[in-house]
Formats: structure tokens, C-alpha cells, sequence
């Protein structure tokens, strides 16, 4: 079984169903509301979960009703928690999400500003018990630990930038990096996301990806950005498409996928996610996810 440990946070969504997005400050009705779990890491580690991986998460909770309420649904998706450090007195990410019907999302959260970054707890042999290694940026300091652990091993990593970097040289520790739209071209200044990408790629020694929501996601090969498109599906509800992206990426190259298919599963396991409304709901199994890609 193909084994990924995933890194950076886990969060609890409240997800509400609306009409229409918020535009002005008055009550709103929702239509429908769930809970889940969320986080970049979080989401991440249940789509490799649901892909067939064994899936380790290293995270940091609070003492809270929230913190037992997710760590619940990780362990029932079938995720080790053993490096989910619970820290007393501090109070678990959370966030409540807005979801309009065509399956656009605003989305308020709370971090707790005092939660402890120290990574001196994480284990250095990651390398040998990982066929890859997810990070994210939201909790810096744990992608400069796990990334230099998967490089010496000689195995896979994906880093999510989701955002500009604030440490900007944690791009070049992971031997793929998938940026969103908007970090790539607040990194760059450029629009135009190929010409984005390439600028972005042109002395960089590892793989650059970026997502491009319903067109698909583009990468660099042999100094070309090159283009996978998106499958057409009915997107009830977009929150955490982007982690589920990551999350089959990462299972993907760990399975030794070349990169052109391992995006194409990537782009399936994200449209998939797309057409269930609350969450990691949509987000599927290794059966459901290789029939779409064998019919599409």
C-alpha cells in the first residue's frame, strides 16, 4: 500500500448552503448546513486516504470540542493521528464556509495566533516511512522540516502553495510544487498563467504546477508549460477541490505515475469532489475516481 505522510493544518467547517454569496451586512438563510473537517493538510490526507494510501498526518489541535470532532473523522477515514499533537490551552482552526449554488465559496476562519509552531517534535526519519510527502504553507516551519526529510530520501513531495510564501525558498524544497492561480501570479506579477509558470520555472531545478479551477491545471515539462484540461462536471460545492488535487497528486507520483497522468488523476479526483455539496463529502474512492477517468 502506497504510504504518504501529509503535513500543515486541519480545520472544522461549518458549511452553509446559500442562495447567493453574502453582499451586504444582513441575516442570511441558509438552506442547508453540514459540518467537516477541512485544512489544506486535513483535506489532503483524506483524498490520499480515499485513494487506497495509508495515510500519516502531522497537524496541531486544540484542547477543544473541535479538535475531538475532527480527529474523529480522520481516524474514521482511516488516518493515523499518532502525530496530531494536541496543545493545551490553545484553540482549534475553524471556519465557517458560505457555498453558493453553482459552487462558489467565501469562507471566514479563525487560526489561533498563539498556537505553537515548533516542529522539534516531528520525527527525522519520515523518509523511510513514506513513498511521499505532502506540506503546505499555512504552517511554514512543518514544510521546512518534512520537505528536506522526502528529498534525502529520494522520494516525492508536493507542497500546496495556495498563497505566496512568506519564506519564498521553501518553493525550492519540494520536488513538486502546485501553486493556485492567485500565488502564482502574486509570486510573478504575470497574468498569464503559462507564462506565469515558466517565468516562475525558469531556474528552478524541480517540478511547477498550477491550477486553474474549472480549465484544468498546467505544467512544467522540458521547459514548456503544458496543459491538462479540466473534466466538465455540475460543481455543486468547490470547497477543498484544490487539497483533493494535491492529495491525488501526491498518491499519484508516490505510485510512480507519469506526470501528465498523474495531473490527469489529480484534475478527476478534483471534479469529483466538486459535485457533492459539505466538504470531503464529494471527494472520492479509488474505484469511483478510475471509472470516471475510464469514461471520460
Amino acid at each position: 500500500m502506497t504510504r504518504i505522510v501529509c503535513a500543515g493544518i486541519t480545520t472544522l467547517d461549518y458549511i452553509y448552503q446559500l442562495d447567493a454569496l453574502p453582499a451586504a451586512p444582513v441575516k442570511y438563510r441558509s438552506r442547508h448546513m453540514t459540518l467537516s473537517g477541512g485544512g489544506l493538510a486535513g483535506n489532503a490526507a483524506t483524498a490520499c486516504a480515499r485513494l487506497g494510501a495509508r495515510v500519516s498526518l502531522i497537524s496541531r489541535l486544540g484542547d477543544d470540542p473541535p479538535a475531538a470532532a475532527m480527529r474523529d473523522e480522520l481516524v474514521a477515514d482511516g488516518i493515523d493521528c499518532a502525530l496530531v499533537r494536541t496543545c493545551p490551552g490553545h484553540r482549534s482552526p475553524v471556519s465557517a464556509v458560505m457555498v453558493d449554488p453553482a459552487g462558489e465559496r467565501m469562507v471566514v476562519s479563525y487560526s489561533d495566533p498563539d498556537m505553537p509552531a515548533a516542529t522539534d517534535w516531528i520525527p527525522d526519519d519520515l523518509g523511510r516511512r513514506a513513498d511521499a510527502i505532502y506540506a503546505e504553507t499555512r504552517w511554514i516551519e512543518a514544510a521546512f522540516t518534512v520537505l528536506p526529510q522526502a528529498r534525502a530520501a529520494g522520494i516525492p513531495s508536493v507542497l500546496d502553495a495556495d498563497r505566496r510564501p512568506t519564506r519564498p525558498e521553501i518553493v525550492g524544497l519540494a520536488s513538486h510544487v502546485g501553486f493556485s492561480e492567485t500565488a502564482l501570479r502574486d509570486l510573478t506579477g504575470i497574468d498569464d498563467l503559462p507564462a506565469a509558470l515558466a517565468h516562475a520555472a525558469r531556474d528552478a531545478a524541480n517540478v511547477l504546477l498550477v491550477t486553474d479551477g474549472p480549465r484544468g491545471a498546467w505544467y512544467m515539462e522540458d521547459g514548456k508549460a503544458r496543459h491538462v484540461p479540466a473534466f466538465a462536471v455540475a460543481a455543486v460545492d468547490t470547497l477543498g477541490a484544490g487539497d483533493t488535487w494535491h492529495g491525488a497528486l501526491a498518491v499519484a507520483l508516490a505510485e510512480g505515475q507519469p506526470l501528465a497522468s498523474a495531473v490527469r488523476f489529480a484534475n478527476g479526483a478534483a471534479a469529483l469532489k466538486c459535485t457533492a455539496f459539505g466538504g470531503r463529502k464529494g471527494m472520492p474512492g479509488r474505484d469511483r475516481l478510475e471509472a470516471f477517468l475510464r469514461g471520460a
